[in-house]
């Protein structure tokens, strides 16, 4: 199937599903960046286009918001955003302008500053079917939960997008590392283009996860995997888990769950998928670590 833009239109949820614009079922399958504030330039056009080349159909930009990243420097961060989305656009590819909340754990602590950059940016990229938004990465911490915290703000921020584009798929992250899923499914936005976001990694999470997205699945809420790896949580040590990685694909695939893999960046760590030395520009598959070169082969 061609998973272009141009070949399936501004996407929508249609019941749990992601349909095109002609109710076709569709899976997405791509990459995400690292940490934009560190690794912008595996965010430039050259670099988007060497996963599309290897089958991507997505690229998600990570646009960390604390750790030096959107709310000490707004102006470099949303330069390089704009041009990375710019280069998604040109290359026929769907996009996520990934409000990465992390080490700011609850979505309330930076909600202004959230409202005002899709207030911004939606407005810029309104009609244009390439762009996805994902409004909070992984809300995390024992006291953020879905109906004290984040419920209450994606009510707002969506409303903020729905101001300038009405029919956007927007992704909204669930609680304790976006694994919370099930519990998000009890108390639904009342949006109509919207999926609830699931992150894993294939040597940390495994049944306990596929049953709380099943759950949510069965309550009738849709769920994008935005992020996931191939390695533990933290994305260190020395595995590759390949083989609980490939049973992460087929119950995705099973599912019709879009996804975006963790990460297309040179940072030391197991998960990446360029090597630690990798510069931007020319990308080659000797640029690939153990995990990019099996995560490039997942694409479909």
């Amino acid at each position: 199937m061609n998973k272009s833009v141009s070949a399936n239109g501004r996407l929508h949820v249609n019941g749990i599903d992601l349909v095109n614009e002609r109710n076709e079922m569709i899976q997405l399958t791509g990459m995400s960046s690292h940490g934009l504030q560190w690794y912008p330039e595996h965010t430039k056009k050259e670099a988007i286009a060497f996963t599309k080349k290897h089958g991507a159909s997505l690229f998600r930009i990570a646009m960390y918001t604390d750790e030096e990243g959107y709310i000490s420097h707004p102006e470099e961060n949303k330069k390089n955003l704009i041009e990375a989305v710019n280069a998604a656009i040109d290359l026929d590819m769907y996009v996520i302008i990934d409000w990465h909340i992390l080490a700011d754990n609850n979505p309330q602590q930076n909600k202004e500053a959230a409202k005002a950059f899709f207030d911004e940016i939606s407005r810029k990229y309104a009609g244009i079917k390439n762009v996805i938004y994902e409004i909070c990465n992984e809300p995390n911490g024992e006291d953020v939960t879905w109906e004290k915290d984040i419920r209450p703000y994606a009510v707002e921020l969506i409303e903020v997008i729905r101001k300038h584009d009405k029919d956007a798929l927007i992704l909204v992250g669930t609680a304790c590392w976006s694994q919370f899923v099930d519990e998000a499914a009890k108390h639904p936005l009342e949006d109509h283009n919207y999926m609830c976001v699931a992150h894993f990694y294939a040597g940390s999470h495994g049944e306990e996860l596929m049953n709380r997205i099943d759950t949510a699945r069965n309550a009738g809420l849709g769920i994008f995997m935005s992020e996931w790896g191939t390695t533990t949580a933290d994305g260190k040590g020395d595995t590759v888990f390949e083989e609980e990685t490939r049973k992460w694909i087929a119950f995705m695939k099973e599912r019709n769950i879009s996804w975006a893999n963790w990460s297309f960046g040179s940072r030391d760590e197991t998960s990446a998928a360029l090597k630690p030395e990798t510069k931007g520009g020319a990308y080659t598959e000797e640029c690939l670590t153990k995990s990019g070169r099996f995560v490039f082969t997942l694409f479909e």
